[in-house]
C-alpha cells in the first residue's frame, strides 16, 4: 500500500526539471531507459518507487529498484542509467539532499550512542530495502505538495524525522559519518572537495593526507574506502567528467578544453576521455546538448 500511494504521488507531483515546491527534494520519471551517463552523487538519499536503477562508482557496482533505497555520503563522480522503464510503468524516484548540518544537529539531539561510529570509514553508497516507516514518512513528506499551506510548518519537521529513521536504519553508520566533523568520512571528505574544486591542478598525495590529518597509508586505505578509487584516479574521473561538460558549449575546441581541465598532451587526453566515455572527444562533442546534460544530473 505504501508504494501505491508514493507512486500516485510521484506520478502527479514529477516535473520536468525534477524540482519540487519543498527544497531539498527531487522527484524523477523516466518512461524509457536511457544509457549509462557520467554524472555526480551529491549527499542524497534516494528512493524507488518504481523501475531499476543501476550506479557505478569506480569499479563498485549498485543497483536498486521499487522498494529499495540508496544513500550517498559523499559528492562522489558516477555512472548512472534506470534500467527498467516504460510509458505503461515509468521509472519513479524521490530525492532528498542530505545536509551534514541537519543530521549533525539531528545527532546532537539524539542519544550519545547515536554519535557513535565503531571501527573505520565505510563505503560512501549503499543501498537497502526501505522500511515501512521511512516509507510513511516520505510519504507524508510528499502529500504536502497537495497542501501548500501546511509545507512551511511541517516540511522540515517531516524532513528530520527522515533523517532519524535513515541515521538509524541500516545505513545509519554510513548516513551518521555525514553529520560528524571528526569522523573519518569528513576528513576524506575534505580531501574529496579540494581535488574537486582543484581539479586541474597536479598534487602530492602527501599534502592531502597532511590535509586529512592522517599518515600516508591510512589516507590511501580510507580514501579507496568511500570512493572505490585512488586519489588519482579520482582526480583523473573528475576531469574527464568536467571535460564532458565543457564540450556541450565548446565542441570545436577539444585540445583547448583537455587543456583546461589538466591535460598537457592532446592524445593523453583523447585516449582517458575515449577509454572512459566510449568515444573521443572529437566525436563525442556532437552529440552532447545541454539537454542531456540536464538529464545525467538526475539522481535519483
Amino acid at each position: 500500500m505504501h508504494l501505491d500511494e508514493l507512486r500516485d504521488l510521484l506520478t502527479r507531483h514529477a516535473r520536468p526539471d525534477w524540482s519540487t515546491d519543498i527544497e531539498g527534494v527531487r522527484l524523477s520519471k523516466f518512461e524509457s531507459p536511457y544509457p549509462p551517463t557520467p554524472t555526480t552523487s551529491g549527499t542524497v538519499l534516494a528512493l524507488i518507487a518504481q523501475g531499476t536503477k543501476r550506479l557505478a562508482l569506480g569499479e563498485r557496482v549498485y543497483e536498486y529498484r521499487a522498494g529499495q533505497y540508496l544513500v550517498a555520503s559523499v559528492d562522489l563522480p558516477i555512472t548512472g542509467n534506470f534500467t527498467e522503464a516504460s510509458p505503461e510503468e515509468p521509472a519513479l524516484g524521490f530525492g532528498l539532499t542530505l545536509e551534514p548540518s541537519a543530521v549533525a544537529d539531528l545527532l546532537l539531539a539524539g542519544p550519545d550512542d547515536a554519535r557513535r561510529i565503531p571501527g573505520g570509514p565505510h563505503s560512501a553508497i549503499a543501498v537497502s530495502d526501505a522500511p515501512a516507516e521511512l516509507l510513511d514518512a516520505v510519504i507524508r513528506l510528499l502529500r504536502l505538495l497537495d497542501r501548500p499551506r501546511d509545507q512551511a510548518v511541517l516540511a522540515p519537521l517531516i524532513k528530520r524525522e527522515i533523517l532519524w529513521r535513515l541515521t538509524t536504519g541500516d545505513q545509519g553508520e554510513i548516513v551518521r559519518q555525514l553529520g560528524l566533523a571528526d569522523s573519518s568520512l569528513s576528513h576524506i571528505a575534505r580531501a574529496v572537495h579540494w581535488i574537486r574544486e582543484h581539479y586541474a591542478e597536479p598534487f602530492r598525495v602527501e599534502d592531502l593526507a597532511r590535509l586529512t590529518g592522517m599518515s600516508v597509508s591510512a589516507f590511501h586505505r580510507n580514501f579507496r574506502t568511500v570512493t572505490a578509487m585512488s586519489p588519482i584516479q579520482f582526480q583523473k574521473r573528475i576531469r574527464l567528467q568536467e571535460a564532458r561538460l565543457m564540450l556541450t558549449t565548446r565542441s570545436a575546441d577539444v585540445t583547448g578544453v583537455g587543456l583546461l581541465v589538466g591535460y598537457e598532451s592532446p592524445s593523453q587526453f583523447s585516449r582517458e576521455y575515449r577509454r572512459q566515455f566510449g568515444t573521443p572527444p572529437s566525436q563525442d562533442a556532437g552529440h552532447l546538448s545541454p539537454s542531456g546534460r540536464a538529464r545525467a544530473a538526475a539522481l535519483p
